[in-house]
């Protein structure tokens, strides 16, 4: 008999095995899903399911009636599309790649900051019509910075903006004092407090229904008509269209997003043609040999699962986020 611990991993339709799993090879038996009839077979004897398509609805479409699945885990920061009423409501652990992503998605914002600071996208513009246009720059130092979600990634960008000497501001779920990064953290409610006195808003909140559409015309409206808003977090956080309006009516200065509500953004949008916005493909957190290590993490805590141990990264399915 085969006592051997069966593991689905469910990809995107055009992704393969993801790079790094060989030394499960010897302790597991290995399936990938990339589809709908691969998914259903797969779900049906698996005990440790592994999702790296974090857009994927198809686990809500074959989430079997019956089934042994002992653990769930994201090799993503955010869990949103793991969170389906049967799992949710269930007892088996979700784990995620909480981590992983921190220090270069703290990197890609420190970029943004410098690109509008810099104005760099002004001289690619002027670089490629070979226009020679002077003009003044904007100082980083001293400017604040109010980071909206106070997790592992919130806390790894502001370690990075504060070093860079900007002054930070945290908003989470909930407020504290003495925190060791931050000092003080607002609790949620006081967001449309604390916008009209930053220069720069980065979104870094996984979504949830607390945080869906929590960027708004009122939002956008409360911050000052010099400021930047970054979004690395998810898109529906931010509703599109308001965020378009607030673009093109100056209410705020510039916009450098990397997740959208709907991806891939459609070619037609508008948001594609905005001399103020700076756009890129969810790609934040992708650097050079990131797949590798996600797939390390997973391994890693799989061996604490075969000895028994407790599983690092556990998502509180509750609040869609992995707790300290």
């Amino acid at each position: 008999m085969n006592d051997r611990p069966r593991i689905a991993i469910v990809t995107a339709a055009d992704e393969g095995w993801p790079p790094g799993l060989d030394p499960l090879h010897e302790q597991a038996d290995l399936t990938l899903a990339n589809d709908e009839k691969s998914l259903r077979k797969a779900l049906s004897g698996a005990d440790i399911l592994m999702v790296t398509d974090f857009r994927t609805d198809l686990l809500e479409d074959c989430w079997p009636q019956q089934h042994r699945i002992r653990w769930i885990h994201a090799t993503s920061a955010g869990v949103d599309a793991l969170m389906i009423p049967p799992i949710r409501d269930s007892e088996i652990p979700v784990t995620n790649a909480r981590g992983i992503f921190d220090r270069p998605i703290a990197e890609f914002v420190l970029g943004l900051i410098l690109c509008f600071a810099k104005d760099f996208p002004g001289s690619l513009r002027h670089q490629a019509e070979r226009e020679w246009v002077h003009r003044e720059t904007e100082r980083v130092e001293g400017k604040r910075a109010l980071v909206v979600g106070a997790g592992s990634i919130g806390r790894q960008i502001g370690r990075l903006l504060s070093a860079a000497g900007l002054s930070v501001t945290a908003m989470g779920r909930s407020a504290r004092e003495d925190d060791p990064d931050f000092g003080q953290v607002h609790a949620a409610e006081q967001l449309h407090a604390l916008l009209p006195d930053a220069d720069y808003v980065v979104v870094a909140a996984p979504l949830t229904p607390d945080t869906e559409g929590l960027f708004d015309a009122t939002a956008f409206s409360l911050m000052q008509p010099t400021a930047r808003f970054i979004n690395i977090g998810r898109g529906p956080i931010v509703r599109t269209d308001d965020l378009v309006a607030a673009l093109d009516n100056g209410e705020i200065a510039g916009a450098g997003l990397d997740v959208f509500e709907q991806e891939p953004l459609p070619a037609n949008h508008p948001l594609w043609t905005m001399q103020n916005a700076i756009l890129s493909a969810h790609m934040a957190g992708d650097v050079i040999g990131w797949k590798e290590a996600l797939s390390e993490q997973f391994v890693a805590n799989f061996k604490r699962w075969q000895a028994g141990e407790p599983l690092q990264n556990l998502v509180d399915k509750e609040r869609g986020y992995a707790a300290r």
